[in-house]
């Protein structure tokens, strides 16, 4: 298996991923966003969402289609905020992707 040698996250979409996810309404467990993404023809369950979502896991570009889809958000949603935070943690100083944000 390919292991990411820069000691960042497996993939980008992971926390927005989490983040979307947990403020939908109702609220959408892993469980029940693995069960949808089954319904896309995705073969993944609810230990590989929490694994993509902590950033252990790489995302393929259907799974992120299907994602978004089941989300009800753009692709470009899942990917861009996370680039915009990674730039914003990596200028104060944070080892993101692990780390929260700190607060200066």
């Amino acid at each position: 298996m390919f292991k990411n040698k820069n000691g960042e996250s497996n993939n980008l979409s992971g926390r927005n991923i989490a983040r979307i996810r947990k403020a939908a309404v109702p609220h959408l467990s892993q469980r029940a966003l693995a069960e949808k993404l089954q319904l896309f023809g995705i073969d993944i369950d609810k230990n590989a969402v929490q694994r993509i979502e902590c950033g252990k896991r790489f995302v393929t570009d259907i799974e992120l289609v299907a994602i978004a889809k089941v989300l009800s958000v753009s692709v470009t949603e899942l990917l861009e905020d996370e680039k915009s935070n990674a730039a914003t943690c990596r200028a104060t100083g944070n080892d993101f992707p692990r780390g929260e944000p700190k607060n200066h």
